[in-house]
C-alpha cells in the first residue's frame, strides 16, 4: 500500500484510477483493457508528479524527506557495498542501534560506512530509536573514524535523523559533549570523508556526522539546525507556522548550495527518491565514486587542508564579511588596540617599573610644594 502526503491527493486519484484500468478483473467483472485511457492517464500522472514536485515549497520538502518510504541508509548500504562487516559499541557503555557502522568494499576499494537509519516499520523504528543517536553511538563512530585514519580508508557517511535523542539517560551520559567530540574528530581526519543527507539532516545530531570533505545532499533532502516545528514554537509562538519557519531556515538543498554550506545536489526522480529507488541508487553510485576519485591524487595533508578551508570558508560571502577568501583561523585580526595589548603583556615589568616610579615623583611633588 502507497503512502500519500497531503499535498499529493490527485496524483493519488489518478493512480488509483490507473490501477483499475489495468487490472481486468475489476468489480465490473473481465473487461477489457482500454490501452488509449491506461496511455493518457499515465501522462496525465507524469505531468501532475512533474508540476507539484518542481514547484514544492520548503514545508513540502520537509514532508518529502521525512516520507515513511523514502530509501534509508540500510537499504544503501545493502545495495551499495560488498562485504560488508557490521562493528559495534563504543568500549565505554553499549551499542547503538541507531547508526549502522561497519567496513566493507566499494568498486573493490575499502571504505568504512556510517548510516544513521530510522527503521522501515514501527518495530524497526522503535529499535533504531527513530534515527535518534545516543552519545555511544557518536563515541562508536568516533572510534571508527580514528581506525579509518589510521589505515588510510575513506569513510562515507549517510546522515538521516530528526536529532540527537534528547533523553535524560542520553544527557547523564554526556551527549552534547560526544556531539562535540565527534565534530572535533570529523575535522582532524586526514582521510576523504563524504557525508551524504538522505532524508532528514536535524540539529547537531546530524552536523556531529556531516562535518567532512564533502557534504551532498538529495534534492529533496533536508538540513537544519532545528526542525519547522521547533523553530515555529520558538519565534511565531505557533507550531503551525511551519511553512514561514522552513522557508526563513533555508533549509532546502538548493538554499543551501547557494550558501556554500553542502558542495553538491544529487537529483531524485519526479514524486521522490522513494518513487524510483533503484535510478537514486545508481546516482548515488556514481556520485560517491566520482567523489573518491576526486581525493585520490592528494596527500593526507592536502585532504585535511582542504577540508578546513571549506569549513572556514561558509558565510563569508553571504555575510559581514566581504572577503571571500578563506582564512587560515577564525581570531579577530590584529587592529591598533589589539597591538597595544599584546605590547603591555610582553612589557608589563617595565609598564609598572614606570607607573611606580611616576606616580612616587607625583605625590613627592605634592608633598614638597
Amino acid at each position: 500500500m502507497k503512502n500519500y502526503l497531503n499535498f499529493e491527493l490527485d496524483i493519488k486519484d489518478l493512480e488509483n484510477e490507473l490501477e483499475n484500468l489495468k487490472d481486468p478483473y475489476n468489480q465490473e467483472g473481465l473487461s477489457e483493457v482500454n490501452t488509449d485511457k491506461i496511455s493518457k492517464l499515465q501522462t496525465d500522472l507524469d505531468n501532475k508528479l512533474k508540476e507539484i514536485y518542481t514547484n514544492l515549497d520548503p514545508w513540502q520538502k520537509t514532508l518529502v524527506a521525512r516520507h515513511e518510504d523514502r530509501p534509508k541508509s540500510k537499504f544503501f548500504i545493502d545495495n551499495l557495498f560488498e562485504d560488508f562487516i557490521p562493528l559495534s559499541g563504543d568500549r565505554f557503555y553499549s551499542e547503538d542501534k541507531s547508526v549502522i557502522t561497519g567496513f566493507a568494499r566499494f568498486n573493490n576499494q575499502s571504505v568504512l560506512v556510517i548510516g544513521q537509519e530510522k527503521g522501515d516499520d514501527l518495530e524497526s523504528r522503535i529499535d533504531h530509536n527513530f534515527g535518534m543517536m545516543r552519545p555511544e553511538g557518536y563515541r562508536k563512530s568516533i572510534r571508527l573514524m580514528k581506525l579509518a585514519d589510521k589505515f588510510n580508508i575513506p569513510i562515507i557517511i549517510f546522515v538521516d535523523t530528526p536529532g540527537a535523542y534528547p533523553g535524560v539517560g542520553a544527557e547523564e551520559r554526556g551527549q552534547a559533549e560526544a556531539i562535540a567530540r565527534s565534530i572535533e574528530c570529523s575535522m582532524e581526519l586526514k582521510v576523504p570523508t563524504i557525508s551524504i543527507i538522505i532524508g532528514e539532516g536535524g540539529s547537531g545530531g546530524a552536523i556531529a556526522l556531516a562535518s567532512s570533505s564533502k557534504v551532498i545532499m538529495l534534492e529533496n533532502a533536508i538540513y537544519s539546525v532545528i526542525s519547522p516545528e521547533g523553530c515555529a514554537t520558538i519565534l511565531w509562538r505557533d507550531p503551525k507556522k511551519t511553512l514561514e519557519a522552513a522557508t526563513a531556515m533555508k533549509l532546502s538543498s538548493n538554499d543551501l548550495l547557494d550558501l556554500k554550506v553542502i558542495d553538491e545536489i544529487i537529483p531524485e526522480p519526479v514524486g521522490g527518491a522513494h518513487r524510483d529507488k533503484s535510478l537514486i541508487l545508481n546516482s548515488v553510485k556514481e556520485t560517491i565514486n566520482r567523489s573518491l576519485n576526486e581525493f585520490s591524487n592528494l596527500t593526507r595533508e592536502e585532504i585535511y587542508n582542504k577540508r578546513k578551508e571549506k569549513f572556514l570558508s561558509i558565510g563569508r560571502n553571504k555575510g559581514f564579511v566581504s572577503s571571500s577568501s578563506p582564512k587560515n583561523s577564525l581570531s579577530i585580526e590584529n587592529n591598533f588596540i589589539n597591538k597595544s595589548l599584546n605590547q603591555f603583556r610582553l612589557r608589563k615589568k617595565e609598564f609598572l617599573s614606570i607607573f611606580l616610579i611616576l606616580l612616587v615623583a607625583f605625590f613627592s611633588a605634592i608633598f614638597f610644594f
